[in-house]
């Protein structure tokens, strides 16, 4: 497969590495998002999370606007905002404001998890007890702000109202992916901590599209952690921060992004070694022919139109060095 026909892009959680705060996270985020746009990635994201020390993107709305306030073309959106913690008319508003200020460059994906615990869920969402399976309703809802031909309502979303802002719906299973389908809406899949579910998400999104004024035909995007180095030693070494950082959240002791180890064994027992081989399976570390074949093959594998990177990596200047190899690889396939 010529990777030069596919769409790169990047999902950015603003981590907060061992040692730092919030604070010198979004200066590094701005710098990747800045220099993602002179490499030629499509879409830069920021995804929903609370109560995690180690996230810094819990206010994603304002997030975004600070990124796409220091670019000028790439595209910035939610990857994304968990709407059952949020009315759908804020997120209207939000988004409105955000592409009134930004225009054609906003992209709104939407997830139902609550990107939290259920504590914190509770917290969010005071008194609505959204559990997500009215999903589709607040999706709908959501919708009809934007295009009030889909439903006259006496509420009113301004700015928003009339604004082409692009819907997106993620997802982990195949029950968004269903949905996305159904309603003709581009999709994209969290491969890259649900990587068992990616063939049958995209299998059912392909199996309920139907065309819409959106879409004619299905867009898929798969996101996958991805990670490059100049060697194929150096990018293992450097992934495992990002092990560190799941193995964390298997113990349920989510934290700050640690640095780099020589090697994992010691840190995690048998199971919990299993575990993660088993969430980070599509996960790609090595050097620039390595992830190639390795981006090739998954893509080909996925028939998706579009990859999302995230690469968690602890040094910010091997974290750019990481998408600058990446985005080599797409230009130059």
């Amino acid at each position: 497969m010529n990777l030069k026909d596919i769409k790169y892009s990047v999902l950015d959680l603003a981590p907060v590495i061992e040692g730092s705060t919030p604070a010198e996270s979004f200066k590094h985020t701005m710098d990747l998002a800045q220099h993602a746009e002179k490499w030629g990635y499509h879409r830069y994201w920021v995804a929903e999370h609370h109560n995690m020390e180690g996230v810094a993107s819990s206010a994603t709305s304002v997030l975004i606007g600070y990124i796409a306030g220091g670019t000028s073309t790439i595209r910035v959106g939610s990857g994304g905002i968990m709407l059952p913690n949020h009315a759908p008319l804020v997120i209207a508003e939000q988004f409105g404001t955000l592409e009134s200020m930004y225009p054609e460059r906003i992209d709104l994906g939407l997830g139902r998890a609550p990107g939290t615990d259920h504590m914190t869920a509770r917290a969010l969402r005071r008194e609505n007890r959204s559990t997500g399976d009215d999903f589709p309703d607040q999706v709908e809802e959501l919708r009809s702000y934007l295009k009030p031909s889909l439903s006259r309502r006496p509420v009113r979303a301004i700015p928003g109202e009339g604004l082409n802002i692009p819907i997106w719906l993620l997802g982990s299973s195949t029950l968004s992916a269903r949905l996305a389908g159904s309603l003709g809406l581009p999709f994209a899949f969290a491969s890259h901590f649900s990587p068992d579910n990616t063939l049958p998400a995209m299998q059912a999104y392909r199996r309920y599209f139907q065309p819409s004024e959106v879409l004619q035909e299905p867009y898929a995007m798969v996101g996958a952690n991805v990670i490059a180095a100049d060697t194929d030693e150096k990018a293992a070494y450097l992934a495992t921060s990002m092990q560190q950082q799941f193995l964390n959240l298997v113990r349920n002791v989510p934290g700050k992004l640690s640095p780099p180890v020589e090697s994992m064994d010691g840190l995690w027992n048998p199971y919990e070694k299993a575990a993660l081989e088993q969430q980070l399976g599509s996960s790609i570390a090595g050097n620039p022919d390595t992830v190639r074949e390795k981006i090739a093959s998954f893509m080909e594998e996925t028939g998706a139109n579009e990859i999302m990177i995230n690469g968690s990596v602890y040094s910010h200047e091997d974290r750019l060095r990481s998408f600058e190899l990446i985005a080599d690889l797409f230009q130059n396939s």
